[in-house]
């Protein structure tokens, strides 16, 4: 078995956390012997001794060469990369990037969104940074399409994070992506954190509380999850909390970032990707179980979201 390379970019004032997760997420990654899947390297701009945000410091082997070697790179946020990176690092930065080569996998971590911008590798793209720094991030590049309230991005080969735990769940998709949601679901355990939460679940909610005597979603959305099977709509979700259909879509936008019907398609497919793995239902099946109403709507939807048909899917990560 290859394994699959993964280099992570590190610099001064690393935040040592999420270097952490990284390594811990892909180290957990094995396949039935217990052989891993990943071979994850961290290297630095120059190799030597680099500061981290804590006490201590980083010996570092491996240089900006290894860029050019991996079919993963990802790149590590700094305490002040939103704030104050100088030219020079800037400069070497952005010239360590152009070692990557085409198609390789590009992720950044937290703040260092800003200078995967500042080399223009996010122009016309999805992004997303921490949210205490989207409006300098918008300021600074107004041509790339932020996105403050998710958890992480993908767009194309590259992904942003919103740093800290949000770095496990980006790591947990590229580990999903490449081997099959049964595959993530055992990494899930043994770092002990929930088997996945989508891209498009919230940074922050406006009301992470509900108030005194107001409903919020969750008990719409345990239903949804128990009906996927069924056609659900606004209505029925809302009759669920005793609200209107316009306050139920306000409240689900604040507590998980997105409208009923997009959380809805996203429960459809991850449901339909774990039926696709773990059984042997016919893709007509599939769909009618995840509420698609038609193999076609399923394909269609797949292909929109995941650039992959329900065959070829099954095919990669059946059993």
């Amino acid at each position: 078995m290859e394994q699959h390379r993964v280099a992570v970019l590190v610099r001064d004032g690393v935040l040592a956390m999420e270097l952490g997760v990284v390594h811990r997420v892909f180290g957990e990654a094995c396949d039935a012997e217990g052989r891993p899947f990943y071979d994850v390297t961290t290297c630095a701009l120059e190799a030597g001794s680099v500061r981290t945000d804590g006490d201590f410091s980083l010996e570092v082997e491996r240089g900006p060469e290894l860029l050019s070697e991996v079919s993963t790179v990802i790149v590590a946020s700094t305490d002040h990369d939103a704030v104050r990176v100088s030219d020079a690092e800037q400069s070497a930065m952005t010239a360590a990037l152009r070692r990557v080569r085409p198609g390789t996998r590009l992720a950044s971590i937290c703040t260092a969104a800003f200078l995967l911008a500042a080399a223009g590798l996010l122009d016309g793209r999805d992004a997303t940074t921490h949210w205490a720094r989207v409006a300098a991030f918008r300021e600074r590049f107004p041509t790339v399409r932020v996105r403050p309230e998710v958890l992480y991005t993908v767009d194309g080969n590259i992904l942003t994070s919103a740093g800290v735990a949000s770095v496990a769940d980006m790591c947990l998709h590229m580990v999903r992506s490449d081997h099959g949601a049964a595959v993530g679901g055992v990494v899930s355990r043994r770092v002990v954190m929930p088997p996945h939460r989508q891209a498009d679940e919230a940074q922050l909610t406006a009301r992470p509380v509900a108030e005194d005597g107001v409903a919020g979603t969750a008990r719409a959305r345990s239903w949804a999850l128990e009906h996927l099977d069924k056609p659900l709509n606004l209505r029925d979700l809302a009759e669920r909390e005793g609200i209107s259909t316009r306050t139920l879509s306000r409240r689900f936008r604040e507590e998980t970032g997105t409208s009923p019907t997009q959380w809805l398609l996203a429960r459809r497919l991850e449901r339909a990707r774990e039926l696709l793995e773990t059984t042997e239902l016919g893709v007509d099946m599939v769909a009618a179980r995840c509420g698609f109403g038609s193999s076609a709507a399923m394909r269609l939807h797949m292909r929109a979201v995941m650039q992959v048909s329900p065959s070829a899917y099954r095919r990669n990560f059946h059993g």
